[in-house]
């Protein structure tokens, strides 16, 4: 069985929600600001370990950070 799909995140959301620029989660984070906007933008996918310091970070749960977005083999075609 093959899974496709794309991890969605609303890091940014969140970061805005709490008024905190790039590089105060960066900090926070212990991690670059380069780090975190990729992150924002689906360009890198965090370590598991990262994304469970970003919802401890945002006091929610990982699932309330990133989802998976499933698609099926026929929408890529």
């Amino acid at each position: 069985m093959e899974i496709n799909g794309e991890l969605q995140n609303n890091v940014y959301l969140l970061r805005a929600a709490k008024k905190w620029s790039q590089q105060e989660v960066a900090n926070r984070l212990g991690v670059s600001r380069q780090t975190i906007a990729s992150i924002e933008a689906n360009k890198y996918n965090p370590s598991l370990i990262l994304a469970f310091k970003i919802a401890k970070l945002f006091e929610v749960e990982i699932t309330e950070v990133f989802q998976f977005e499933e698609f099926d083999e026929e929408e890529l075609q």
